[in-house]
Parts: C-alpha cells; sequence; structure tokens
C-alpha cells in the first residue's frame, strides 16, 4: 500500500496527525521527520553553571522538536521516542567524536510521582533508543540508569533560573546497587548525562555533581534540544576554539 492510502488510512481508523504540521496520518509525516536536525551543536546555557562539562544539543527547543518533547512526556505518544532518540543520539555522538572506550548514557532522572503518574520514564527511554542506534552504529556505548531524586524535588516547570538552582541543590544522588552493576556491565566506563532540554544547565549540573562524587568521570551532557538562551559564552567560545557554533535565544526544559 502506498504511503499515502496508509497515511490516510491510519487517519481514518486512529485519528492520527503529525505533531508537526497537523498533516493527517502519522504522529511525525516525512517532510517534517526529514526537516529534523541532523548535526549536533554545543549549547552552553547563558549564564554557565561553574563546572558544567560541555553540553551538547540536536537543535533549538522549538517548532516540530518542541512538540515531539511534549508529545512523549506531555500526551504519551509512545511512537516519538524513535524520532527523539536520533536527536538524542546526533548529540551523544558530537560529545564522543574523539572519545574511545565504553561510554554509559545516563539519563537525568524523573520524578517518581510523576514517572507513576505518566506510567513512562520518557528520559530514559530516549536515551535507551539512542544507545541502542548508536551500537548499531559502531559506538560503544550503553544506557544505564544510575541517579535517583531525593526527596521534596518540585516540579521545574515555571521556576525562575534562581530558583531552580535551589530547588535542585543536592537533590539528586548515585546509589552504590547502580554502581556495582554498572562496574560490572561497563568497567572502567566514563559518562554522558543525557536530558531531553537544556535550559539553564542547573538539571545537567546537578546530575554531574552526584555523579562525579561517586568517582565518576562525566565527559558531556546531550540533549534532544537546548532553548534558545545562548550568547556563545561557553568556555570555548570565549577562547575562540569552538568549531561548533552555539545554538542562538526560547523555550523551556531542563
Amino acid at each position: 500500500m502506498p504511503t499515502s492510502l496508509r497515511d490516510a488510512w491510519a487517519d481514518l481508523l486512529l485519528g492520527a496527525t503529525c505533531v508537526g504540521c497537523a498533516r493527517p496520518g502519522r504522529l511525525l509525516c516525512r517532510p517534517c521527520e526529514s526537516a529534523l536536525p541532523r548535526a549536533a551543536r554545543q549549547a552552553w546555557p547563558s549564564p554557565t553553571p561553574p563546572g558544567l562539562v560541555p553540553p551538547f544539543a540536536a537543535g533549538p527547543y522549538e517548532g516540530t522538536v518542541q512538540q515531539l518533547v511534549l508529545g512523549l512526556k506531555e500526551h504519551r505518544l509512545l511512537a516519538l521516542r524513535r524520532p527523539l532518540g536520533s536527536l538524542l543520539g546526533a548529540a551523544v555522538g558530537a560529545a564522543l567524536t574523539a572519545v574511545d572506550g565504553p561510554v554509559a548514557l545516563v539519563p537525568v532522572p524523573s520524578r517518581p510521582s510523576s514517572v507513576r503518574q505518566r506510567a513512562l520514564d520518557a528520559t530514559y527511554d530516549v536515551t535507551a533508543v539512542a544507545a541502542r542506534d548508536l551500537r548499531a552504529a559502531g559506538m560503544d556505548v550503553t544506557a544505564v540508569r544510575l541517579l535517583r531524586t531525593r526527596p521534596g524535588l518540585r516540579d521545574q516547570a515555571g521556576l525562575t533560573a534562581t530558583d531552580r538552582v535551589a530547588n535542585l541543590a543536592g537533590s539528586m544522588t548515585c546509589p552504590a546497587g547502580g554502581l556495582v552493576q554498572l562496574a560490572r556491565r561497563l568497567p572502567r566506563a566514563r559518562v554522558v548525562i543525557c536530558d531531553d532540554v537544556i535550559t539553564t544547565g542547573a538539571t545537567a549540573r546537578e546530575a554531574q555533581r552526584a555523579l562525579q562524587c561517586v568517582g565518576l568521570e562525566v565527559l558531556a551532557v546531550a540533549a534532544v534540544a537546548a532553548t534558545r538562551r545562548r550568547l556563545g559564552r561557553g568556555p570555548e567560545c570565549i577562547s575562540g576554539k569552538s568549531s561548533r557554533p552555539a545554538l542562538g535565544p526560547s523555550g523551556a526544559g531542563v
């Protein structure tokens, strides 16, 4: 059956429409999918949290990319895990351009209450898809749950940058059980932190702190998207050595 007829049939039966352009038939139509970013760039928050490892994102948090993130997290459109995983995989690939050896892709943890409410751990699921795709391309990466949130963490939505930092301070931990499993599965592995959206960098920095506190080497942060709060003020941009342009000013997220 031709793609156009198959999509029309899916829309008739399921009422599916593209999250990017509302075209009937698929959650992500082929034109919108083909227009997604194919390469990732550094995405330094401005201001950058002190000590943050290099952050990479596949594109700005707007348009179809934003709708993909919201479609999975807010509306549980599970088929969107595949394109989101491809975008995250591009960010991980950019972060690991000159890295050899095993790497653990560690998702930023969701609050347990959010996972129960949505019956979905979106960040881990997208990270797992990215890891699978990258392994198929020959990269030695594995998605590993290492981080947990402490009780009392508030939802970040609507918080100011200052409130986000205060809310996240000391909010993540890396239990010993996860470290034992990591040592068995990926001895001497280094870590890339994975998330959906980079906004202020506070969440990524807290995840980095928790992992480094237990002796893990954190190489980078990789995200599907970054909000347009970028002024090109990251460490490499200041020194003039950056080979990737910083993402430029919009959005919501980490």
